[in-house]
């Protein structure tokens, strides 16, 4: 099979890489490993307020065990490619990283002291953004059917499992998903040209702090 050329993928493929090296650097053990998941860029509050702010960004990328791995990549390749290919790249990846972040703050603010990590609150921020998006009157009927109430039920069991499952970051989870679906609710599908441009400019500044969030871990993990 051909590797398509998304982002979506290639963000798939960078979670990817990291996970392969947690696991070359600590075997399986790796993934039950506090002092592993920190040094590979886990959230935890302490850290946080010592002035590593980066870990709400890289967090993002690490993951806790290959089921955790598989189902948060298998969701983001379904998710993530709608998305792309419904609102573009620039915005895609944009919504995606501040998402991610937002639900890592969330995680910071309300469970300060837990180790977290995972693309789940980002993942449902792409939900989020989608539900939001079947609100508006101008989103094109051909997305009703995979926006706004159609993702209900979903969204609900989702929720609801995360409240019942102690290892579910469900702050996380209703972090991600309110971003997003603020997103959905706030901007149209169809963009106009200046609007295309002004989501080009925060790709790259998304982008940009992404990159300087691991190179400050990577910093930080060298001292």
């Amino acid at each position: 099979m051909k590797f398509q050329k998304t982002l979506t993928n290639y963000l798939i493929l960078i979670n990817g890489v990291i996970f392969v090296l947690m696991f070359l650097f600590g075997g399986f053990n790796a993934f039950n490993n506090a002092r592993i998941l920190v040094s590979f860029g886990a959230q935890w509050g302490p850290l946080i307020n010592n002035g590593q702010w980066f870990r709400l960004i890289t967090s993002m990328f690490v993951h806790g065990g290959i089921m955790h791995i598989f189902f948060n990549m298998y969701v983001l390749y379904i998710f993530g490619n709608l998305v792309e290919r419904v609102y573009g790249p620039y915005k895609f990846f944009s919504i995606y990283i501040i998402t991610g972040f937002v639900a890592s703050l969330a995680t910071y603010v309300f469970s300060p002291m837990s180790i977290s990590v995972g693309a789940s609150g980002a993942i449902f921020g792409m939900v989020g953004l989608l539900f939001g998006a079947g609100f508006r009157e101008d989103t094109p009927n051909m997305l009703r059917s995979m926006t706004g109430k159609a993702l209900l039920p979903m969204i609900l069991i989702n929720v609801f499992l995360g409240f019942t499952v102690p290892q579910i970051n469900n702050i996380a989870h209703i972090g991600g998903l309110a971003a997003g679906f603020t997103f959905g609710w706030l901007t149209p599908v169809i963009m106009t040209k200046k609007a295309w441009d002004i989501w080009k400019v925060i790709y790259y500044v998304c982008l940009a702090v992404s990159a300087i969030s691991f190179v400050l871990l990577l910093i930080f993990f060298f001292l």
